[in-house]
């Protein structure tokens, strides 16, 4: 990371503006402790379906990005707004990723019914209840950002090839060919998609979902030079003072790129997928 730039990287969101209001403080507070000269937020996407509070979810998004320097990447959760907008019949692939959850945030009543004309009757309804910026927000999100030697993103990346030549439907809905890379990317990735049980660091990626939709925990970590520390779980922090782990930092680095944690004297992260998250691709409509 260049000097004088820190990152907070977070993970999906799926609709849990509580966690998301938690996570900021936290942010806030890991600030005023460890001062930087500029610190950014990267959000990784993900940021509608199956929580409760899509719309809130949105609205604080939009307050952040007013109030300081912020990134918001796509998800493909994200890319089902206008999907739906455009061609109501989608709603069948919607609802299994989550998507009537983020309607009736918006105030709608969708029914369980599978009749295309009410699929086109509840699309105009959400057309009418979205707000515009809402619109202009989900329609416009980036799918990468890069800063220094590290790239975000919100699944991942094609392994093999350039990542300014990589598609949008990898970066948004890849998983095994990724996951299962255990060789160097031309940067280091940082990614969500694919839920862990708790933030998953290897050589040369790191997994920040952590299921917040289900498991009510809302990752970050900080990235600052060559180091890469996650911040406490914001239940943990909500009962205590301090803001980050006692675990040593992650160095990224040519000696990162080439040592397991395990190598290094650290403790191996916890790489185990929660229960219901199969990760292959066939799968994708999951999640």
């Amino acid at each position: 990371m260049p000097d004088g730039i820190r990152v907070y990287a977070i993970g999906d969101i799926h609709g849990r503006s509580d966690l998301l209001k938690l996570q900021l403080a936290q942010i806030a507070v890991d600030e005023s402790l460890y001062p930087c000269a500029r610190t950014i937020i990267v959000f990784h996407g993900d940021y509608i379906d199956r929580g409760p509070d899509s719309r809130g979810t949105v609205d604080l998004l939009l307050a952040c990005a007013q109030m300081r320097e912020a990134v918001f990447l796509k998800g493909n959760h994200e890319t089902f707004v206008r999907r739906f907008l455009d061609t109501p019949n989608s709603l069948n692939d919607w609802r299994v990723l989550g998507g009537l959850e983020t309607l009736v945030s918006y105030g709608l009543r969708p029914s369980l019914s599978r009749d295309h004309s009410d699929h086109e009757k509840l699309s105009e309804e959400l057309r009418v209840a979205i707000p515009a910026q809402h619109l202009v927000f989900l329609d416009s999100l980036p799918t990468s950002f890069t800063c220094g030697d590290f790239f975000f993103v919100h699944a991942g990346v094609r392994p093999g090839l350039a990542l300014a030549k990589q598609s949008d439907d990898d970066m948004l809905w890849i998983r095994d060919d990724f996951l299962l890379h255990g060789s160097p990317f031309e940067k280091f990735v940082v990614h969500g998609h694919t839920p862990v049980a708790a933030p998953d660091i290897r050589c040369n990626r790191v997994n920040i979902d952590t299921g917040a939709f289900a498991t009510g925990r809302l990752s970050c970590v900080v990235i600052e030079g060559t180091d890469i520390v996650p911040l406490l779980d914001i239940r943990d922090w909500m009962a205590g003072n301090s803001t980050r782990t006692d675990e040593t930092p992650v160095k990224h680095g040519d000696s990162f790129r080439t040592l397991r944690r395990e190598d290094r004297g650290l403790q191996a992260p916890q790489a185990t997928l929660l229960p219901d998250a199969p990760h292959q691709g066939s799968l994708r409509s999951l999640y």
